[in-house]
């Protein structure tokens, strides 16, 4: 499992021009996954996101998490986060996880987050997204499991 975490003040993501998820401050997550993600790699992943200490205190420091700041988190599905381009310069996704896998890990890991308490918006799995966002920061984190 991959995971690209951004750091908002804004963000959502449209299909067809409509709006199917929006927060205001917190995480713009991109999630891939790779054949055999597992339950146990969902949860690892859920609590790292929630509780990454990267906003800012009242000294500058990035010491808060995303319940200190009453922040949401917008999770939208990205296979092509396990694009390989090492060869070529057309990416092979061979790394990436059959859609019907990682469609089913993609809803168990939003049910993850959620029940973490912490509001989820999405994207739609397997949908051409269009994302806007405004990076804070910017920070902007890659985490794999």
């Amino acid at each position: 499992m991959r995971v690209v975490v951004q750091r908002v003040s804004r963000a959502s993501v449209a299909v067809s021009g409509r709006i199917v998820g929006s927060i205001q401050r917190g995480f713009l997550l991109f999630v891939g996954f790779e054949p055999g993600d597992d339950d146990a790699v969902i949860s690892w992943m859920a609590d790292k996101v929630v509780g990454l200490r990267v906003f800012s205190d009242e000294e500058g420091r990035m010491n808060l998490d995303l319940r200190d700041v009453d922040g949401a988190v917008l999770v939208v599905s990205q296979f092509t986060l396990y694009g390989d381009a090492r060869k070529g310069r057309r990416p092979s996704f061979v790394g990436a996880a059959p859609p019907e896998e990682a469609a089913v890990n993609y809803e168990r890991f939003v049910t993850a987050l959620k029940r973490r308490d912490v509001p989820v918006a999405t994207g739609e799995f397997g949908a051409v997204m269009q994302v806007d966002a405004v990076n804070d920061g910017p920070v902007t984190l890659i985490l794999d499991r």
